[in-house]
């Protein structure tokens, strides 16, 4: 009886291991017939489309190919990007605040400028130069029936940052809002080639631009001030060809939460938004012109974020009203994730 036992014993471990291996390959099987099954028609469609979830229906690749010269003009793409997000509607969440963008002249700047002043802020823009770009995005501020107000001039520049703080501090009588968001990009086809210049330049740009602004705007923020900066997709998952770039973005986050938890004594919130593919002359002043073509296309959405996607997040992030317990964050907005 004793020896009859230990064989059970023995048999049943061996049986279920037997019938468990059993029944995973036949999951495996059932898988790998649905793996060859040929799709339908409304499948194949499905999977070939990007992803409309929005208001309104918004551009897919392929673009037209086209290539720009650095620093890129938002008036010059094709198609044009949608930044004034026609059916957001105000609520005063940003109603007497004064709002600082670098990079505010196009892309994700304009897109922000122009809700911060649907909410009704008055908001200054930081320009490399775009002239025309900054009128158009001076115009949409004013439309909104907000006071705007354009510098030109080059953030890597310290004293360049505190003087365009002090002009805005006399314009509007405050600072309320930092939006840093002005970069540098270009990528490089082989580490070999990413020189020292172009290393220091995206360095200087990004990083040090960054933390220009924000010595500079501190003595001006107060308890419910808020400052939010532009991280990127590639500063959480890196890039191949963006080294110097996805580098700077990942120095940002961490610069973004190291300075959240140094404020929170003096009340002021620092967040960071890391959108993806966005389709601004950020990437068309970058990529090839056959890369350009197919811009956004590699992400389940399978197509480009339009600024105007992107810019709620800053409006949120910016309004002590929505985000008040919140500081420290890196908020991707990256077309999903497979």
């Amino acid at each position: 009886m004793a020896k009859a036992a230990a064989k059970w014993k023995e048999d049943k471990p061996a049986k279920a291991v037997k019938a468990a291996a059993k029944q995973q390959r036949r999951i495996q099987k059932e898988i790998a017939r649905a793996d060859t099954r040929p799709k339908k028609r409304e499948e194949k469609k499905r999977d070939s489309g990007a992803m409309q979830a929005g208001a309104r229906l918004y551009p897919v690749p392929p673009f037209k190919r086209q290539h720009q010269r650095k620093p890129g003009s938002e008036a010059r793409l094709d198609p044009a990007p949608m930044y004034d997000a026609p059916f957001y509607k105000g609520s005063g969440k940003l109603e007497g605040k004064v709002a600082l963008i670098t990079g505010g002249d196009s892309g994700i700047g304009r897109a922000v400028a122009v809700l911060f002043a649907r909410e009704g802020a008055d908001v200054a823009i930081l320009h490399l130069g775009e002239n025309d770009d900054a009128a158009t995005t001076l115009a949409a501020i004013e439309a909104e029936g907000r006071r705007g107000l354009a510098i030109s001039g080059d953030v890597r520049e310290a004293k360049f940052c505190r003087d365009a703080v002090a002009q805005v501090v006399k314009a509007f009588g405050q600072l309320d809002v930092l939006v840093n968001n002005a970069a540098f990009q270009v990528h490089s086809p082989r580490f070999e080639d990413l020189s020292e210049e172009h290393f220091d330049t995206t360095i200087r740009t990004n990083l040090h631009g960054y933390f220009h602004m924000a010595q500079a705007a501190l003595p001006h923020l107060g308890k419910g001030s808020a400052i939010i900066n532009t991280g990127s997709v590639t500063g959480l998952d890196g890039s191949k060809q963006l080294i110097d770039y996805a580098t700077t973005k990942g120095g940002i986050h961490a610069f973004t939460r190291s300075l959240a938890a140094h404020l929170v004594p003096r009340g002021i919130r620092v967040n960071a938004v890391a959108p993806g593919p966005v389709w601004t002359p950020l990437n068309p002043s970058d990529k090839t012109a056959a890369d350009v073509a197919e811009f956004g296309a590699q992400v389940p959405m399978k197509r480009p974020a339009q600024p105007e996607e992107i810019a709620p997040a800053y409006v949120f992030l910016a309004s002590p009203q929505c985000s008040s317990y919140i500081t420290g964050e890196i908020l991707p907005i990256v077309g999903g994730h497979d």
